[in-house]
This record gives C-alpha cells, sequence and structure tokens, in this order.
C-alpha cells in the first residue's frame, strides 16, 4: 500500500506540471503555475519523508504536512477551473485522484493517533 500511494503521490505532481504546461501565457497563470507546482508536489515528497520517519509522533506531523499540502492543491485546482484558465473536464480526473489522496491520508492520520493514544 505504501509503494502504491508513493507511485499515486509523484503522479500527482507529474500530472499538475502537464496541466500548468498547457495554461495560457499570463501573469495570472504564472503565478497559480508557481503555486501549484510547489504544493502539488510536495505531496509526493513529503509521503516519501513520512515513510522514513523515526517514531510515530514525527510519522504523524509528517503525515499532517501531506495533508495541507494535498488541500492547498485542491484549493488551486479549484482556483484554475473557476478562473475558466482550464476546462473542468481537463482536471476532473486530477481532482478526484487528489481528494481521495487527501481521504487516504486524513484516514491515516486518525489510524496514528489512535495507535500513539493507545500507547499512552
Amino acid at each position: 500500500m505504501q509503494e502504491q500511494i508513493k507511485y499515486r503521490t509523484k503522479l500527482i505532481g507529474l500530472n499538475v506540471i502537464a496541466l500548468i504546461d498547457e495554461l495560457p501565457n499570463k501573469t495570472s497563470s504564472w503565478a497559480i503555475a508557481k503555486q501549484i507546482v510547489r504544493c502539488s508536489t510536495s505531496i509526493g515528497a513529503n509521503y516519501r519523508a513520512a515513510c522514513r520517519a523515526k517514531s510515530d509522533a514525527d510519522f504523524l506531523n509528517k503525515l499532517k504536512i501531506v495533508e495541507e499540502e494535498t488541500d492547498e492543491t485542491i484549493y488551486w485546482l479549484e482556483i484554475l477551473e473557476e478562473s475558466h484558465l482550464v476546462s473542468i473536464e481537463r482536471i476532473f480526473a486530477l481532482k478526484k485522484e487528489v481528494n481521495e489522496i487527501l481521504s487516504i491520508i486524513v484516514a491515516s492520520i486518525r489510524t496514528t493517533k489512535s495507535k500513539i493514544n493507545h500507547k499512552l
């Protein structure tokens, strides 16, 4: 499962990179592109860091970063969609995948919190 999530989170970053290359050459697009590339690629990078966590608490903290970056990616995808810089059809599958990853990460956070609380 861990390897599958690593793959899926990396693919999100790669798909966002492909998406922003399709944006119009406008100042607004450049600003959004910088933000969404940063947070979408951070999802995979931080998930990999979480997989190498030294403790349950470290794992939890790193997963929370993944959650934040995933939620921020959803925000920027919504901005792209609602500003009509990209069509709904173009980002539908990407938004669905990012939301699925967010659900998995949130569930992992809950499980880890429960695990930590039971050790106390």
